[in-house]
């Protein structure tokens, strides 16, 4: 790293919060300052129904790019440890993502914890996931090899969660999903988490040991439950008929190891798998402004994916 670099890491520890006591206030901040962009970003907005059993709407909003180059969409689960995060502080983002790729991204506003602890987020992504594969004209395609999962950190988890669920209830499962430095195991406790990442990065870069700690006791306050397969992929004992799978990590991240090991652990059970790692990168990077190296690195392997189409990717 260059010495700028360096000293931009060194004052990222200056700037923590405490995530049981801000997260309102992080919420704030991150819709004033997604307001920023372009009135461009601000698109119709569908609502799906959820399969939480009440019949309550979940928001999804969806991205048009400037030159629409795939007809898939691109169902976006979005980052902020289950508790930070919305489609407003995605936007800019998912708009990124729309022109990046050249496809309609539909990101999903689930509830957030810890007024709507797990599963509460969860159904809503398994919701509307369920109704468009079940139903891909509401998006506007033919059948729904063109429905693509996507998630970021705990969006991520999410993702992988919704698609374990998808197989198990004989639900139609999405041909293909992104996985972005996910969050696929329940213990980051650097003295007995089974990843050296946690150990390696837990304490310096973007997202520390103590705030993914934090932020599972919000989504899951019964500690038992955190070992769920539906909270923690990698501990499901059946990975067989997932999607294809593109698994992104973060080199810096703390994360890292695991989101490598859930590819493994997908790739074992027969799965079709890609990892990539982007090198330098920490934790959260897809949010970066689209000049950003490390998005830009993503972006090329996310579209070489996308471009293999269902069927396309290899085993590691």
């Amino acid at each position: 790293m260059n010495p700028l670099e360096r000293l931009a890491l060194r004052l990222i520890p200056a700037a923590r919060f405490d995530v049981r006591e801000d997260y309102a206030k992080v919420r704030r901040l991150q819709r004033q300052l997604a307001a920023l962009p372009p009135a461009r970003f601000r698109t119709p907005t569908w609502d799906t129904f959820s399969d939480s059993g009440d019949g309550r709407r979940v928001p999804v909003r969806v991205f048009t790019p400037r030159e629409q180059r795939r007809e898939d969409l691109l169902l976006f689960f979005h980052g902020g440890g289950w508790v930070t995060g919305d489609i407003e502080s995605y936007t800019p983002a998912c708009a990124t993502m729309a022109d990046l790729t050249g496809c309609r991204v539909a990101s999903v506003d689930y509830r957030l914890a810890p007024e709507h602890p797990f599963p509460a987020g969860l159904e809503d992504c398994y919701g509307t996931a369920r109704r468009l594969l079940e139903d891909p004209s509401l998006a506007g395609l033919p059948d729904a090899d063109g429905i693509v999962l996507v998630g970021d950190s705990a969006g991520g988890n999410l993702a992988a969660a919704v698609s374990l669920l998808l197989a198990e209830q004989g639900r139609p499962v999405p041909s293909r999903q992104i996985l972005l430095y996910p969050v696929t195991h329940w213990d980051h406790d650097p003295e007995t988490s089974p990843f050296e990442s946690v150990r390696r990065h837990g304490e310096d870069y973007r997202l520390t040991t103590t705030e993914i700690r934090d932020y599972l006791d919000l989504y899951v306050p019964d500690p038992e439950l955190r070992r769920s397969r539906l909270v923690s992929p990698l501990m499901a004992t059946d990975l067989g008929g997932q999607p294809e799978t593109l698994v992104i990590t973060a080199e810096l991240d703390l994360l890292c190891d695991e989101g490598e090991a859930y590819a493994g652990a997908l790739a074992a059970a027969g799965n079709r798998v890609r990892t990539h790692r982007v090198e330098r990168a920490l934790h959260g990077f897809i949010t970066l402004p689209r000049f950003a190296r490390p998005l830009r690195d993503a972006y090329e392997v996310i579209d070489d994916f996308l471009d293999a189409g269902p069927a396309g990717s290899t085993a590691p």
